[in-house]
């Protein structure tokens, strides 16, 4: 695919919307990607690492260079000073100092100095290098000295002959020395770019196999997964390696599938809304209906069909309000609870009645607590939390299975006031919540802990009580069955409050 140039452009690394719709990775070419910018930062690299090394690199040559100049005139000088006392011809000591690349030769014996060979003499010397023992940032100095400034110069260079006392000094120009060291800097040069670009073939090539061509797959994946992550086609496939690319292709095919699952359970909960809200619709009618009869049942005079009247509506009431109890879930937050002062035996009353508990089951059901405590609540949302619970106790008490002869089979509702806390348990004596309804304890539609079950009683209880600023957590017990703790805090006293009780009570 061409690649357009996008300038200063911000988005210009954004991919093409139809080519991450249809899943694959926009080309960025051979030079382009990850793989081409390793490329580069490995010439780049090595090249450094070769100017590096070339400092000492060319000191060294110099060095070396000089040294067999010294050696040339060395070797030269000694068979002239065999000649003593005859003095070498001026042709002869001509041919000498240009097969030694010099102007002048002279030998340093028993601390007397004696010119061996001259023409042409200069009148002064620009640099002298004593090559008897040159530090090396001395050497790279006057080798950058040379590259840079030579050319034109006249050196004098002396060192020892061998490991003897014998010294030699000679006489030259130093453009030798500068076009040799600039013969030596290119093929070095060439060297050095020979080496990058070979290794950072090497190291695209494996690179390229190793660890691009996996991300690829990772990111092409993700686009994949991303155009339409219902299909269970574009999961990713990892391989079974150890690697750190291979752990991470394992994660993105978790992940993928569990937000496949996901996907899936909101599709249904959709689905589930929408069935919920037509029957919602249907029961309200039914429910509005019952209300009207059940008014009529006030001015009957039966004695009995009195009493059991207002429990009647109170009930009709409350499955009005439970109608919406799904769809509230659904919302943003439950309303705010409108607190006041509620007596809690009346409350586990209306629990007791609203469960209808068999008298046959042998399902006792106890209160434990004193008569007159109250509790600063919503006694509308109480009655939910505390009959949501006590309804799960009852459905557990009343499986298949469960409460042989002589098993004890008990709801106990009992509650106490520590300082501005009223702490309610309510407790049974059933077979206890299984592992997976503990692990997924307080989430909708998986915290069931029996077959066919929402768990949204735990989910709407649990919010209620947070609402009321308080906590409800399952208790661990020695003995069998499930026990939960609420606790609420009475309503924090504003000043204004205080001061007008206190005013009131003057």
């Amino acid at each position: 695919m061409p690649v357009r140039d996008q300038g200063n452009d911000p988005s210009a690394d954004i991919p093409a919307a139809g080519e991450a719709a249809k899943g694959r990775c926009p080309s960025a070419g051979m030079f382009g990607g990850l793989s081409g910018k390793l490329l580069w930062l490995t010439v780049v690299f090595i090249m450094l690492a070769e100017i590096l090394i070339f400092f000492p690199s060319v000191a060294s040559m110099r060095m070396r260079w000089l040294q067999d100049r010294l050696n040339t005139a060395a070797a030269a000088a000694i068979v002239i000073d065999g000649l003593q006392p005859i003095e070498l011809p001026r042709a002869l000591q001509k041919e000498t100092l240009e097969a030694t690349g010099t102007k002048a030769i002279v030998l340093r014996k028993e601390g007397t100095s004696r010119l061996l060979a001259t023409t042409d003499m200069p009148t002064s010397v620009d640099e002298s290098y004593d090559l008897t023992d040159v530090p090396p940032l001395t050497a790279i100095h006057d080798a950058l000295d040379t590259l840079i400034f030579g050319g034109g110069r006249i050196i004098r260079v002396y060192g020892p002959v061998g490991d003897t006392q014998v010294g030699v000094e000679v006489v030259m120009k130093d453009r030798p020395l500068r076009t040799a060291m600039f013969a030596y800097s290119r093929n070095v040069l060439l060297l050095s770019v020979l080496i990058s670009l070979f290794t950072a073939t090497l190291i695209f090539f494996a690179i390229n196999r190793l660890l691009i061509g996996p991300i690829r797959r990772l990111t092409g994946s993700m686009q994949q997964f991303s155009s339409d992550p219902e299909n269970p086609a574009h999961v990713y496939i990892g391989d079974g390696g150890r690697d750190e690319l291979a752990v991470a292709g394992r994660n993105l095919t978790s992940m993928q599938m569990e937000l496949q699952k996901t996907l899936k359970q909101q599709k249904n909960l959709a689905a589930l809304g929408l069935a919920v809200s037509k029957i919602n619709h249907d029961m309200r009618n039914i429910l509005a209906s019952a209300q009207l009869m059940s008014d009529r049942l006030v001015d009957v005079d039966d004695p009995m069909v009195k009493s059991f009247a207002p429990k009647l509506l109170r009930t009709i009431d409350r499955a009005v309000g439970y109608t919406t109890e799904v769809l509230s879930y659904g919302k943003a937050s439950e309303s705010a609870p409108r607190r006041r002062h509620v007596r809690l035996l009346e409350l586990t009353q209306d629990v007791r009645d609203m469960l209808a508990i068999d008298p046959q089951s042998g399902i006792e059901f106890i209160e434990q607590f004193a008569a007159d405590l109250e509790v600063d609540a919503d006694g509308e949302q109480l009655f939910r939390v505390i009959h949501n619970l006590c309804r799960n106790a009852l459905q557990a008490l009343t499986a298949p299975g469960e409460g042989g002869p002589g098993a004890v089979r008990r709801i106990t509702v009992s509650a106490q006031r520590v300082g501005s806390v009223v702490s309610i348990t309510v407790d049974d004596t059933g077979p206890g919540m299984p592992l997976k309804a503990r692990q997924n304890l307080f989430a909708a539609f998986r915290g069931s802990a029996r077959s066919g079950g929402t768990g949204l009683g735990l989910t709407i209880a649990r919010e209620l009580v947070l609402a009321h600023g308080g906590t409800i957590a399952l208790v661990e017990k020695p003995t069998v069955g499930t026990q939960f703790r609420i606790e609420i805090p009475d309503r924090p006293v504003s000043l204004d409050d205080y001061r007008n009780r206190t005013h009131s009570e003057k």
